[in-house]
């Protein structure tokens, strides 16, 4: 079943001599429950690519369809309302609230919705991420590692429709990358996560099920 499709999406910057395009004309589709890595080199438009797809940004031309909604169709606020419920989003440099303790930073997404927190789902979820002992720790009390992976706790605990991961390993020790890979290969074979990880290690992209490679702003290799 196809969880996202991505029609024909440009995004130039500037105009006349400053005019710059990130996102040249790139299409392509994700499977439900698809783990797919996106690898390029510094200004390639990967990351331009991943802030379209979660609805960040708005392209210049072109579509994105998430679970068959046209995503750019909404205004601002329901665009902002679809994001928060149905796109989790991973970045580098984890993004906690410095004054929210672990058990608040994973929940802050619902607490934002007027949701309720299910105490058995969240235990569950700690217990995933191996933050069992640490849900009363501020992010200042944590590693690195453990940080990217209450991130990790924030992006799941909607059950959303997909996953947009930007170098979640990109701030790490190879140790603590390996942990973060390894979470996100679990949430995706486990709780049936589809998952676009942005990254340029391609170590790292060989543990998905499929490589799109982007150079100046285009797909130019995909296996």
């Amino acid at each position: 079943m196809e969880i996202l499709k991505v029609e024909n999406l440009t995004k130039v910057y500037g105009k006349d001599s400053t005019k710059v395009v990130a996102l040249d004309n790139v299409s392509f589709s994700v499977e439900k429950g698809e783990f797919v890595a996106i690898v390029g080199a510094s200004g390639s438009g990967k990351s331009t690519l991943l802030h379209l797809i979660g609805g960040v940004d708005r392209p210049t031309s072109g579509k994105v369809f998430i679970d068959g909604k046209d995503i750019f169709n909404f205004n601002d606020d329901k665009l902002a309302i679809f994001r928060r419920r149905q796109v989790g989003l991973i970045y580098q440099f984890y993004n906690l609230i410095p004054i929210l303790n672990v058990e608040e930073n994973i929940t802050l997404p619902l607490a934002l919705d007027n949701r309720e927190i299910n105490k058995g789902t969240l235990d569950e979820m700690l217990k995933l991420l191996g933050l069992e002992n640490r849900r009363n720790h501020l992010p200042n009390e944590l590693s690195g590692g453990q940080q990217q992976r209450t991130s990790i706790g924030r992006a799941l605990i909607t059950n959303p429709t997909i996953i947009l991961a930007d170098e979640p390993t990109g701030n790490l020790d190879s140790k603590s990358s390996d942990e973060i890979v390894a979470l996100l290969k679990k949430s995706n074979k486990e709780l049936k996560q589809t998952i676009i990880m942005i990254t340029h290690n391609m170590e790292i992209a060989k543990c998905a099920d499929r490589i799109i490679k982007i150079e100046d702003g285009r797909i130019v290799m995909e296996v």
